[in-house]
């Protein structure tokens, strides 16, 4: 059995607002094994890209607050850790692509410029070396010309090849954990598949371990080992894929893979959806949060109480709400 490269645990995220404290992440438990990917899925505002930035550390100050939990990266509290042990773990040991290249990327510096700074911070090389293994980095994510690139700036580059960058400053340093958060939104189905597969043959070269973040089943399908449904910063599901996707337990988990478009439907047949949207944080119910958009009706004790957490079957644990979840 592979062992535990991460590990988090009743993970409580909170952001002060006009409205007081409100949490984003709410007793968010995981792991990723090594040499593994975990795919966390779920819609918009479910607390997806939140978590990310509370392992990396990375949240807006000082709104931004990791209220409880712990989150053990190699055994040590990335919580606790020091401004200058994040400093050397991000990049170094954890490596990260953020979600919209173009803003993730500084757009008045040269490309060169950014790629570089990666070496110079954490591996201490001189100018010389770090352009030459940046020019190395852009070559093995697929960029054609990579001197030329190097004198570029981002909005010179199409989206693919930002997204490229983006995934080479995020492995200039061998990571063993790579966070990937949406890595082909606003791209091409063709562009996503190369992307996909550059992240995939990386992985297996490199022997890192992988956090796919993403609202697409079918990438989830397709490349992770095991899934971690959110909603409204919670996991109300979490699965080796094979068994999530053939055995969804939880009302939210059904409803996600019911929307999923399928050849063998009828055409013009309409597709099912979730009623409803995520509810806001000033207005989360206590109990179950999928309360507000399920099919059964809940009863009043089931909106106040939260659902106890519990696995259902052998590595498959589901937020057994009496009326969401189906076992």
């Amino acid at each position: 059995m592979a062992e535990k490269l991460l590990e988090v645990r009743d993970l409580v995220t909170a952001f002060d607002t006009e409205q007081g404290r409100l949490r984003a992440v709410d007793g968010v438990t995981f792991e990723v094994e090594e040499g593994k990917t975990l795919g966390i899925v779920g819609e918009s505002g479910c607390g997806k890209s939140v978590t990310a930035l509370s392992i990396m550390q990375l949240l807006p100050r000082p709104m931004g607050h990791i209220d409880g939990g712990s989150i053990l990266f190699k055994a040590r509290d990335l919580v606790v850790a020091s401004a200058d042990v994040m400093h050397d773990v991000r990049g170094d040991e954890i490596g990260m692509i953020f979600q919209e290249p173009m803003t993730a990327l500084n757009p008045v510096q040269r490309i060169g410029r950014q790629v570089s700074e990666v070496f110079l911070l954490h591996k201490e090389m001189d100018k010389t070396e770090a352009w030459a293994s940046s020019i190395d980095v852009l070559e093995k994510v697929g960029i054609p010309s990579p001197e030329i690139r190097m004198s570029e700036y981002p909005h010179q580059l199409s989206g693919g090849m930002r997204q490229r960058v983006m995934i080479g400053m995020a492995l200039a340093c061998k990571p063993d954990l790579l966070i990937a958060d949406e890595p082909t939104t606003a791209l091409d189905v063709t562009v996503q598949a190369q992307i996909l597969k550059l992240i995939a043959d990386l992985q297996k070269e490199m022997g890192m371990s992988v956090i796919l973040i993403t609202h697409d089943l079918g990438v989830i399908a397709e490349t992770c080992d095991e899934v971690v449904v959110m909603y409204a910063g919670r996991v109300v599901e979490r699965a080796p894929v094979l068994e999530l996707f053939g055995n969804p337990l939880h009302a939210y988990t059904r409803g996600l893979l019911q929307s999923i478009p399928r050849l063998d439907r009828e055409r013009k047949t309409r597709l099912p959806t979730i009623e409803g949207n995520v509810p806001s944080l000033e207005e989360m119910p206590e109990g179950c949060r999928f309360s507000t958009r399920a099919p059964e009706a809940h009863d009043e004790a089931a909106i106040r109480e939260r659902p106890p957490f519990e696995e259902a079957a052998p590595g498959h644990w589901v937020e057994a709400c009496r009326f969401c979840y189906a076992g």
